[in-house]
């Protein structure tokens, strides 16, 4: 299940670990272009997304929770930093985790959908 985990995060095909996962920003390559494994196989539809925020979420809003600066500061000022942030995070970790999702997927042998 590593194996697939990590190659899937970096962006690499799952089954050899060398092809490219995504044609796009989030879009999964149909086929790989070196060992040509049907990647397309695996639906990573609701995963990434709840994975993604939970993991922004506990990386940064609950920390954050526990500064007393934050409560003192205007909340025109806190979220003219957060919301840039949090954006910036969630779309740095999204293409991540569901390259994770799908070598997930790929590791434990998810059969094609029907």
């Amino acid at each position: 299940m590593w194996t697939g985990l990590s190659r899937g995060a970096r962006g690499h095909c799952p089954h050899c670990g060398v092809g490219r996962l995504f044609r796009a920003y989030l879009k999964i390559a149909p086929t790989c272009a070196v060992c040509g494994h049907d990647n397309d196989q695996y639906p990573a539809d609701d995963a990434p997304p709840y994975f993604t925020i939970f993991i922004v979420g506990h990386l940064v809003i609950a920390p954050l929770l526990t500064f007393r600066f934050i409560w003192s500061l205007p909340p025109a000022q806190v979220l003219a930093v957060l919301l840039p942030t949090l954006t910036v995070l969630t779309l740095a970790l999204l293409p991540v985790v569901k390259g994770g999702v799908v070598g997930v997927l790929w590791a434990v042998g998810k059969p094609p959908a029907a």
